[in-house]
């Protein structure tokens, strides 16, 4: 098989050792090894990418570039959007490379494959970039982490403004797959229960790159909001196309239940402006979050997204728990990783039995072009934060779940 890997050695930038409770004896291999398995040339290459090594490496730096005396190593793979493929990697990582911990793992097929593959080999794995919410339900494990935002939390907030501003029938266009179905099913649940109702549906494959036909779909139903259950190029290739057909203009609504960042400014503020959605992360919504995005566009040349940030975050928190644990033992790591605070640019999270980190979400809504300010944040002042969602509120509660760990 070829191989997929490549390593990036994060060097001690700072030098000095970092103290911890015990002696390095506590780390395996002399080293503590973190992959990030994430999507290098396919529709979600600009959400994670090489933007999410950069942000684990300037995880690394900012921690000090060891852990308890020894050398912190990141590496990296494309998982191609294939199960199969990030399987392999996973478990070449493990068995070969003794990687520690596994972060980003954008998309959910590909998620659930490696949170079960790494738990059976006792590997943590912190997945930043998938939404199915079946990684913390009937799909959780031992050491299975899911760390950003799931597709419950996300029409927490989008749904139930749309449905509140006057949006009370939908249609979904819904990428056919794990996420896509999980990420309708819990919108039309908000749609539902706020007296809304669902129009029709129809699927469309991962990567399709012509809408036409399912817009048309859309159009016909009559519906007020076209829910996109989708993400990365698949939401901006609708939208644009939306936008040709005039859909908006002749007053249907669209709704990106999963947007990113880049997703607004591929878009630009002329189409975009007005679109509300859901995150845990805007460069611009307090001092930690610009301070990061600062540091990360210096090194980037661009502002981080959501999962961009949640690797670098995800990365540090873990760091702080194997110097709490004072070895890289996945047992010892994970009991610290649910005691403690999870510190997320200015938030405070806690990690359950389930593996769900529970904080705080943010709907945010696209800014006009009048309203964006070109020499603020380096031509990305995109978005107006328009209320906070507390996290008790923006996720299920464990006795809503099906994970048999938290029974």
């Amino acid at each position: 098989m070829k191989k997929l890997t490549r390593s990036l050695v994060c060097a001690a930038a700072l030098g000095l050792s970092v103290a911890g409770p015990v002696n390095a004896a506590g780390i395996s291999d002399g080293v503590v090894k973190i992959g990030v398995l994430t999507d290098m040339s396919g529709v979600y290459s600009a959400i994670g990418g090489k933007g999410s090594v950069v942000a684990a490496e300037m995880a690394v730096h900012d921690f000090g570039g060891t852990v308890l005396g020894k050398p912190i190593k990141i590496i990296a793979a494309d998982h191609q959007e294939k199960a199969d493929v990030g399987s392999a990697v996973a478990r070449e990582w493990i068995d070969r490379d003794h990687v520690d911990m596994i972060t980003d793992i954008l998309n959910s097929a590909v998620g659930i494959a490696v949170q079960k593959l790494a738990s059976e080999k006792h590997t943590i794995t912190m997945n930043t970039g998938a939404g199915s919410t079946a990684l913390t339900n009937k799909d959780c494990t031992k050491y299975g982490i899911h760390y950003l935002y799931d597709t419950y939390a996300l029409p927490v907030g989008t749904a139930t403004a749309m449905v509140k501003g006057g949006g009370k029938s939908w249609y979904f266009i819904t990428a056919d797959y794990a996420f896509g179905h999980s990420l309708q099913d819990n919108t039309a649940k908000v749609v539902k229960s706020l007296g809304g109702e669902v129009k029709g549906e129809v699927q469309a494959p991962l990567g399709t790159t012509d809408f036409s036909s399912y817009l048309i779909q859309a159009q016909s139903s009559g519906a007020q909001v076209i829910a996109l259950a989708n993400a990365g190029a698949d939401t901006i290739n609708a939208i644009k196309q939306a936008n040709e057909f005039g859909i908006v203009a002749q007053g249907q609504k669209m709704a990106g239940m999963l947007v990113f960042l880049t997703d607004v400014k591929s878009l630009g503020l002329n189409i975009a402006k007005g679109l509300q959605f859901t995150t845990s992360y805007y460069w611009d919504r307090n001092d930690a979050s610009r301070k990061f995005g600062d540091a990360f566009y210096a090194k980037f040349g661009k502002m981080p997204t959501m999962d961009q940030a949640g690797v670098y975050s995800a990365v540090l928190n873990y760091l702080r728990a194997v110097k709490a644990a004072g070895t890289d033992n996945a047992d010892a790591v994970r009991a610290e990783l649910g005691k403690m605070k999870i510190d997320f640019f200015g938030d405070t999270g806690h990690i359950r039995a389930d593996g769900l980190n529970v904080h705080d979400m943010y709907l945010v809504k696209v800014k006009s072009p009048k309203e964006s300010n070109p020499k603020h944040g380096h031509g990305w002042d995109l978005l107006q934060v328009e209320q906070t969602i507390p996290g008790d509120k923006a996720y299920m509660t464990l006795a809503q779940g099906s994970c048999p760990l938290a029974k």
